[in-house]
């Protein structure tokens, strides 16, 4: 011990000579303004005129000999010697060495680190306990769906997209479950991330998520490779008006200032930082290179600290998590490299179940419960997000403490809300109605302020400028507004979707809505303002805005006037079908082409309006603000069954849609078949046949509408989605057009019932696209079959199905020669055709009844006996064939000539011979 005190003696010695006199001067002042650890100030009088030695004594006796070398480090970067603090740090280092020097202090502080993590995160704030109630972490925490991203990048998507490439990359790429052990997984390549990102809607479980990170790294259950995990709340970052450095963000996670920063700095591969919230933070982290910092210890805006984290700008080889709605992901992707991405889906029907369960306590009244709720099944669906699934528990547990029979429910999440804030008034136990007409205006207002300056935390000051009082504790007690549980001298409403769901009803209100147009709001934006912002930046104006539109439902309005005692605003409504109708359409075609790409972003903001729609459930209105749509293009989404419930809904009521193009989405349905009470509703076929995309089926079943084409590119279809589909073929009003392509797992049993609706009488279907499917000679059987009978289709496309062989052709081409067959072009290209296949289409060319074009090009292995053999069936003189296409590899002069003689035979027929490889 005497020999490494003897050491660090030398070591701060050397480091203080090495100063110039004015250097030392500052460091000397600095020391005596600064409390550092904890411990105090070394009086100003010592040190005034202490030289270097007294001023190297003065800090081992005052802070200790480890301690000492810390201070000293610290000092110099205060005050802007970061040279002389990087040579202390290395030759402390190589003097010492880092676990002589840190080592056992750092392990000894790492248990007391962990032990107040447990303590810190081991328990929640329920948001309508009272005052002082928590709830242990792991009673209330329920598994959520997450699935890996591994498309992260979406210009990469749009760029395979735009080469063609998406049998190879998008395949290879599917999203797959994982769990949050998985985030910092090695991948199939063996390689680890060091950044991922976490998405998630709102109210979706991201915070509850983070926490529950930082509880099981510190209970030695997960992320056993960090030797320190760190919590950055964006929405506290976002009131850091002084600078700080990277090593403050760690301090604040620490139980008191003694911890050893430098150890910690020293192994930045054994640190991970979660960052959570994201799009909750008011300043952009897209921040010049120049003004980002690299020591862990410098000073700065709070912004340019945490650009510099996020950039990898300091401490490049630590980790971090970052959690995010996804409107912001665009944005957060500028500031990062190699990231890894994941999403929250929320809860699977196992889980909501779960989550009843903990959440009631008792077996019984909580299947009592979920009984009620499964009744409504869109209810139920919505339970999916767990902000949702905890405002219906509180309502049916409020009603079950009453005494009360199970009443109210809702189908949209504005429903739901607003269904809490009634059960409030009328809780006969509660001064709520009092309070909330009281505050009601000032609360809306303050909501609408914050949204409007992307603030989720108040001071005192700014809630009596709304005409709110903090004195009244029965105020705060209630269950929309309460001080904050992370910062005590701040206050917030219960979730940010709240605040979202008052600002809405703050510009629905009549008298409020009026004030704000006349310029006596406080900050808060116009409603002209808000929806020309909407979109913009990290659309943090999205939940506002559904909110909005679901608040002016003509019923919900009359409800709202009748239990609020308010006025709701007439104007708002027709303002809001003036700006859907007016929004720039996306320019896709009716086949899905445009010029350029449009952002991830820009292109769901089509089905975040398709939400905005369904909240209203005004079919008048929702008409007329889709009159203009005539193509809708998704691409690289996971549908939740909301979602399909959403889609299906606006797909029934936009009658000019004619073109609805899925690429590489996922669809995500409760099996109606796993629970008996709802399955029994439907017809028995039915019930067989359901699948992932059963509501969007029933959609295109409906009379009213018009879509034509359907395409669902890479979209994970089984056979029983193709059994919906049939019964859609079979019953829709226009489908033309269906595209399929790179489905791989459709199998025989799929095509089979895909036949059968192809063979319906009522069928309008002309093109089925069945491109790199793996087809094989039993689906080729049953395609066959539906040619001979199929009243309407004139065009099959098999590009890429490399296995057919001539046993699929031989099948194919029987159906083709059928007398009722109606086929016009059939497609074969990338199949790997042989000779053997050209004899059955030759005797299909001579006696088909309508083929009239066949695409045999980029198959290199029909060769010249091949060519030879369909010029047989070309010649014959009742072949209709109008267009040919070959590839002209291993064809010799000879079979070149013989296609140029049967093209003087019949100067209609098209040859066309392209050149490959």
């Amino acid at each position: 011990m005497g020999n490494q005190s003897s050491r660090i003696s030398n070591l701060l010695l050397q480091a203080l000579d090495d100063l110039l006199q004015e250097d030392f001067r500052r460091f000397k002042d600095e020391l005596s303004h600064s409390d550092f650890r904890g411990k105090g100030r070394i009086p100003r009088g010592r040190l005034e005129n202490a030289d270097r030695i007294d001023t190297k004594n003065f800090l081992m006796d005052f802070y200790g000999a480890d301690a000492a070398v810390d201070v000293t480090i610290e000092v110099f970067t205060r005050v802007n010697l970061r040279d002389a603090a990087a040579r202390l740090r290395e030759e402390r280092q190589k003097a010492l060495g880092p676990d002589q020097t840190h080592g056992r202090r750092a392990a000894g502080y790492r248990e007391k680190y962990t032990a107040h993590v447990q303590d810190k995160y081991g328990v929640i704030k329920d948001r309508n306990s009272l005052l002082g109630e928590n709830v242990i972490l792991d009673s209330r925490y329920t598994k959520l769906i997450i699935v890996k991203e591994t498309r992260a990048r979406k210009e990469r998507q749009h760029e395979i997209m735009a080469s063609g490439q998406r049998h190879a990359e998008i395949m290879s790429e599917q999203k797959r479950s994982i769990t949050i052990g998985d985030l910092f997984a090695a991948d199939e390549k063996g390689k680890t991330p060091r950044i991922a990102v976490l998405l998630g809607a709102a109210g979706i479980g991201k915070t509850l998520t983070a926490k529950k990170i930082m509880f099981d790294w510190a209970a030695g259950k997960l992320y056993k490779k960090f030797d320190y995990v760190f919590y950055i709340n964006c929405r506290e970052v976002n009131f850091d008006t002084e600078q700080g450095s990277v090593a403050d963000l760690m301090l604040r996670n620490c139980p008191d200032r003694y911890a050893p920063i430098e150890a910690m700095l020293g192994n930045p591969e054994t640190l991970l930082f979660i960052i959570d919230g994201f799009d909750e933070l008011r300043f952009s982290l897209v921040q010049p290179e120049k003004s980002l910092c690299s020591d862990p210890q410098e000073k700065k805006p709070m912004e340019i600290v945490l650009s510099s984290l996020v950039q990898k700008k300091v401490l490049e080889k630590c980790s971090l998590l970052v959690t995010t709605r996804p409107a912001a992901v665009e944005e957060l992707g500028q500031c990062l490299n190699n990231e890894r991405y994941a999403e929250i889906l929320g809860f699977s029907e196992t889980e909501r179940r779960e989550y009843f369960d903990k959440y009631f306590g008792d077996e019984g009244t909580a299947r009592k419960a979920l009984n009620f709720v499964k009744a409504n099944e869109m209810l139920f669906t919505m339970c999916f997000v767990p902000v949702v699934c905890w405002i219906v528990c509180s309502v049916i547990k409020q009603q079950m403490d009453e005494g009360e029979e199970l009443a109210q429910t809702s189908t949209t999440v504005t429903g739901v809300y607003l269904l809490y804030l009634y059960n409030l008034l009328r809780d006969p136990r509660s001064k709520s109605k009092q309070l909330l007409q009281t505050n009601l205006k000032g609360l809306c207002s303050l909501a609408a302020d914050g949204v409007c300056r992307q603030k989720i935390l108040f001071e005192a000051e700014e809630l009596k400028k709304h005409g709110l009082d903090t004195s009244d504790s029965l105020f705060l007690n209630e269950n929309l507004f309460h001080k904050s549980t992370d910062c005590e001298c701040l206050y917030s409403f219960i979730h940010l979707s709240f605040q979202e769901f008052f600002a809405a009803l703050f510009y629905a209100l009549e008298e409020e809505a009026a004030a704000v147009d006349k310029g006596s709001g406080n900050d808060i934006k116009a409603l002209a303002a808000l929806l020309a912002n909407y979109g913009k930046s990290r659309n943090h104006l999205m939940l506002t805005v559904r909110f909005l539109f679901g608040l002016l439902n003509e019923e919900r309005m009359k409800d709202i006037e009748k239990k609020l005692s308010c006025k709701m605003s007439l104007k708002i409504k027709p303002e809001l079908l003036k700006w859907i109708k007016t929004k720039p359409q996306r320019p896709w075609d009716l086949h899905g082409q445009r010029s350029g790409f449009s952002s991830p972003a820009e292109e769901l903001d089509q089905l975040e309006e398709f939400h905005c729609l369904y909240e209203i459930q005004d079919e008048k209105f929702v008409q007329s603000a889709l009159s203009h749509l005539t193509a809708v293009k998704l691409s690289y989404h996971i549908f939740t069954q909301m979602d399909q419930e959403v889609l299906a809904f606006c797909v029934r009521n936009c009658h000019q849609l004619e073109s609805l193009l899925l690429d590489a989405c996922e669809f995500r349905y409760e099996g109606l078949n796993e629970d008996v009470s709802r399955s029994q509703k439907l017809p028995p076929l039915e019930q067989e046949t359901h699948s992932s995309i059963y509501l969007l089926c029933q959609a295109l079943k409906d009379p009213r509408c018009n879509v034509k084409k359907l395409r669902l590119w890479d979209c994970r279809l089984t056979p029983a989605c193709c059994g919906d589909l049939a019964a859609a073929l079979s019953t829709s009003p226009s489908l033309t057009e269906l595209d399929l392509s790179y489905n791989s797992d459709l199998g025989a049993g799929g095509v089979r019932l895909l036949c059968e609706g192809l063979r319906h009488p009522s069928c309008k279907l002309q093109t089925l696209r069945l491109q790199r499917c793996n087809l094989t000679p039993a689906c080729c059987g049953h395609l066959a079959a539906a040619l001979s009978t199929s009243p309407s289709l004139t065009e099959l496309h098999l590009n890429g199905n490399h296995d057919l062989g001539a046993g699929s052709v031989r099948l194919l081409c029987k159906g083709l020669r059928h007398p009722s067959c109606k086929l016009q072009t059939l497609r074969l290209q990338w199949c790997n055709l042989t000779p053997a296949c050209c004899g059955d289409l030759a005797a299909a060319l001579s006696t088909s009844p309508s083929l009239t074009e066949l695409d045999l090009s980029y198959n290199k292995g029909l060769g010249a006996g091949g060519v030879r053999l369909l010029c047989k069936g070309l010649r014959h003189p009742s072949c209709k064939l109008q267009t040919l296409r070959l590839s002209l590899c291993g064809l010799n002069a000879e079979t070149k000539q013989e296609l140029e003689d049967v093209k003087g035979m019949k100067p209609g027929l098209v040859i066309e011979v392209l050149e490959v490889d």
